[in-house]
């Protein structure tokens, strides 16, 4: 049986809004690959790259795409490396409403908006034009 409705929107709701502020062992991290039974290789804005899980509430309720945005918890990490295992953080929160995380002053500034400058490529950009004709490459002779 499925999870009741109320777990989902707490769930939904819970992810819209930002924290106020975030503890030492709390980190922005970006999605880079999903491993598996909710498991996640994410990069911190060091460049570094670890192994996360999903926290249970999220698990079957809201999907990350790669490249979105976390919130992990860092603290069990001397606990977890210890045991041998892999997984080092948990993801407590998923960014959904980007817009508003990237307002907040603890956002990474590494984790920098891509943007597309148009003026750069104008010359050079064959997006949206036809190949030449051959009868422009063929002289017409008498």
């Amino acid at each position: 049986m499925g999870k009741p409705k109320r777990h989902v929107h707490a769930a939904d709701q819970e992810s819209l809004t930002p924290p106020d502020q975030l503890s030492d062992s709390q980190s922005i991290a970006r999605v880079v690959k999903a491993k598996g039974n909710s498991n996640y290789i994410c990069e911190l804005p060091n460049k570094k790259t670890i192994l996360v899980e999903l926290e249970s509430r999220f698990r079957n309720t809201i999907w990350i795409k790669r490249g979105g945005y976390v919130l992990v918890d860092l603290g069990s990490m001397e606990e977890r490396s210890k045991t041998g295992s892999k997984v080092v953080g948990e993801i407590i929160n998923i960014v959904r409403d980007e817009k508003a995380w990237r307002k907040e002053p603890y956002w990474p500034k590494q984790f920098v908006r891509q943007t597309y400058d148009e003026s750069e490529d104008d010359e050079e950009s064959t997006v949206g034009k036809l190949p030449p004709s051959d009868s422009e490459d063929e002289e017409y002779g008498p």
